[in-house]
């Protein structure tokens, strides 16, 4: 089995900020699925990631404060999952509960096995 990386995009943040009712259910959903996940066997791992960050850039290091919120979206979580092939892991992230809002994305990628 090969591993991928889901990343979490978002946009909208007032969004995020919901009622404290509303996101236990949200969050309710995502416990669910990744424990769907588990059963299965495919969840390696995952975390939400913070909204504060830095960006380096280029072959002089500039470092800037990031991510930039007013871009159109941010990634805000990841997730590690085992799966045969990258079809399999986009039917897997089909069931993520960020889809619920519009601007809800999940980017799959397949990770490349480096030989040391």
């Amino acid at each position: 089995m090969a591993e991928f990386l889901l990343l979490f995009r978002r946009g909208d943040v007032a969004t995020m900020q919901q009622s404290p009712e509303a996101m236990q259910a949200h969050m309710q959903k995502w416990m669910q699925w990744m424990g769907g996940l588990q059963q299965e066997g495919k969840f390696v791992s995952g975390q939400p990631l913070t909204q504060a960050g830095k960006q380096i850039t280029g072959n002089k290091k500039v470092v800037t404060d990031g991510p930039f919120m007013e871009g159109k979206e941010y990634v805000c979580g990841y997730l590690m999952i085992k799966a045969t092939d990258l079809n399999e892991a986009t039917e897997l992230s089909k069931g993520c509960p960020i889809l619920e809002f519009d601007d809800g994305k999940v980017e799959v990628r397949e990770i490349q096995e480096i030989k040391m």
